[in-house]
């Protein structure tokens, strides 16, 4: 299965919001913000597209991650993974792009990167000037460096990335390659997300030898300026970003925040994980029943409606009910 990835015309806007809607792994969107204001700065070069962010800059530090140069741009564990291999730092948009444009001719120079910003928290009228022709109801967030290459991850909303300077290539695998990436720590990540271990432009077969079977399945995705990929949730995506100054703008968007289903991963690791086997089966049939099996959203039509309580379709009570019932079992020590 390991290729390129499908790909739609950007102008179509009417296409570009079905095949968004509908979509259920990722695709190339070509040219969507080949008129944006900042992707026409980019095609001038550095110093325009550095002179656009700088004079949209609000001032607000942002946090900076500087890598050394023996790092390879690659933000990941310190080798004894008690720690990192990169550092942070606070600077405002304008003195990152002037360090950036200043470290075009330094040999070995380090890798600067700015992720995840909201634009109002950086360069406000972003959004305003380069509107995304379909609407996703959220503000986009910005990411500006040098060199990098950022860890298999996930994200847990949809995902629009839209590349606006510099190239970018998008390496993926769909979520059931979970096992052959090697999930690093849950609790102890490098900036949000579990990361893979394994470095895919490097991969260490011997220490990973599940990785082959990845490689199998992934899909790849060059993106020039006005470019972006369309990524639905859960997709892992190594990221490798090329040039002196890259900048991109992304939109999650679709994701509940009253929704917590890693949080019922560790529940369910602490609670079931280490259990006899055959009470591990027992739980799998109830996962089946109530979560995961075909009929499980029918699993209490037996029940009439006031009977079905925290069993019954989703409400603002039923979810309110849910909540109160799982933080009262944990409170009690499971005994509900």
């Amino acid at each position: 299965m390991s290729g390129t990835l499908e790909e739609i015309a950007g102008g179509d806007h009417a296409a570009i919001a079905r095949a968004v809607e509908t979509a259920d792994r990722p695709l190339i969107i070509r040219a969507i913000a080949a008129d944006w204001p900042a992707v026409g700065a980019a095609r001038e070069g550095d110093q325009a597209i550095a002179a656009y962010l700088a004079a949209r800059d609000n001032g607000k530090p942002l946090t900076v991650l500087v890598g050394p140069a023996e790092t390879g741009g690659r933000y990941f564990y310190s080798d004894d993974m008690r720690g990192v291999n990169f550092r942070s730092e606070k600077m405002p948009m304008r003195t990152l792009v002037e360090q950036l444009l200043a470290l075009r001719e330094t040999a070995d120079a380090p890798s600067l990167y700015a992720g995840s910003t909201p634009t109002p928290e950086s360069v406000a009228s972003f959004a305003a000037e380069n509107p995304l022709p379909i609407d996703t109801g959220v503000d986009p967030r910005i990411w500006v460096g040098n060199n990098s290459r950022i860890a298999p991850h996930y994200d847990m909303a949809a995902n629009i990335a839209v590349v606006v300077a510099g190239r970018r290539r998008f390496t993926l695998f769909p979520p059931e390659q979970i096992a052959n990436l090697y999930v690093g720590p849950v609790e102890r990540t490098i900036a949000g997300q579990p990361t893979s271990m394994v470095d895919p432009d490097h991969p260490d077969h011997a220490r990973f030898p599940r990785y082959a079977e990845a490689e199998r399945h992934k899909r790849v995705a060059d993106l020039a300026p006005g470019d972006a990929i369309y990524m639905p949730p859960m997709w892992w995506h190594h990221v490798r970003s090329n040039g002196a100054l890259n900048v991109l703008v992304n939109y999650w968007f679709g994701q509940r925040p009253d929704r917590f289903p890693f949080a019922a991963l560790m529940l369910a690791m602490h609670s079931i994980r280490e259990l006899p086997e055959s009470e591990r089966q027992a739980w799998r049939t109830w996962f089946d029943h109530y979560v995961f099996g075909d009929e499980a959203k029918g699993a209490v039509d037996h029940l009439p409606p006031h009977a079905q309580g925290v069993l019954g379709p989703p409400s603002p009570q039923r979810d309110r009910m849910i909540v109160d019932y799982v933080v009262g079992m944990c409170r009690s020590g499971g005994s509900g």
